[in-house]
């Protein structure tokens, strides 16, 4: 928002938030699993021959085998729900090949009753590659949903499974971008600075981030802070000022702690993408995810719930 070239990190560490995490445990008991379905396209796009973006389902698969590791008799472990339209052949193959039957399970079922069937399995994240798959349908249900696109350079991905978000309109609401889109750079800042305190709604990705959280804080009673196999980002174009530090006090009050937070104040996200090298990036404007596609991030347009 602001055109200052400010760029600041916020990083937690868990010496210094252990009350948080204790709370945050103690929230969490119920057991579940972490659903994320996606559909064949998607899938297959992931998979190019050099398998670079294929580590994502591997990424997902290293923090399962961790978490079996310290709690061997949870089903709380991600699970991938493999859409199957029918129209395609299902990629058994692959799968057997890379012995991903017990993260995978597929699931043929017609476009018309696609909601139901996410509904069904209790999705927190859905990808597809196109609004037909009925993307918006589906979040409209409430449903975490990212309209994904593959960069033709992808960068090799790290190890450790790496989620990144925008702020507006994705983790939070999109009551702040409607203040800027009425009112604009000067409005938008004496509204964050009036409601400081204040903190934000939740956005359709805030779901999804919680149950992220949920896993890491399990690791995290292991011993697994430094080392652990997923790390979650936030990367926004909010300054570090009072838009900044609403986000922060908002993702307090939640009892929500996110790995990293970079406030760009409005300057291009792709070196910043382009530095911590997510699985995945998820933004609501598509200026942002063709900056992390430039710099070879593969990216999902989130996508706002209709009122």
């Amino acid at each position: 928002m602001s055109n200052k070239n400010k760029v600041q990190s916020w990083k937690r560490s868990r010496e210094t938030n252990t009350s948080m995490g204790e709370n945050t445990t103690k929230k969490f008991k119920a057991e579940f699993a972490v659903n994320i379905a996606m559909t064949t396209e998607v899938f297959s796009k992931m998979e190019p021959q050099d398998r670079t973006a294929f580590s994502f389902i591997k990424a997902l698969e290293a923090v399962n085998a961790k978490l079996r590791e310290h709690y061997p008799d949870s089903e709380e472990l991600f699970k991938v729900i493999l859409i199957h339209d029918n129209s395609a052949d299902a990629p058994m193959d692959t799968i057997r090949e890379q012995g991903l039957e017990e993260l995978i399970t597929i699931v043929p079922v017609k476009e018309k009753n696609l909601v139901d069937e996410l509904q069904k399995n209790d999705t927190h994240l859905y990808l597809c590659t196109e609004p037909g798959w009925k993307a918006q349908e589906a979040a409209n249900k409430g449903i975490a949903t990212g309209i994904v696109s593959i960069p033709e350079n992808m960068r090799m991905q790290k190890d450790q499974l790496r989620f990144a978000f925008d702020g507006d309109a994705v983790l939070f609401s999109n009551e702040s971008e409607l203040v800027f889109q009425r009112d604009g750079l000067e409005g938008y800042l004496k509204n964050e600075t009036k409601n400081v305190e204040v903190p934000m709604g939740p956005g359709p990705f805030k779901r999804f981030l919680e149950v992220l959280v949920r896993l890491q804080r399990k690791l995290y009673d292991k011993g697994m802070y430094k080392d652990c196999p997923m790390r979650t980002y936030l990367v926004t174009a909010r300054d570090p000022g009072f838009a900044g530090y609403r986000i922060l006090n908002t993702l307090r009050l939640w009892g929500v702690e996110i790995g990293e937070a970079v406030f760009l104040g409005g300057t291009n996200k792709g070196p910043t993408l382009e530095k911590i090298s997510p699985h995945i990036f998820f933004d609501d404007q598509q200026r942002h995810v063709d900056a992390a596609l430039a710099v070879g991030t593969v990216s999902g347009k989130a996508l706002y719930h209709s009122q």
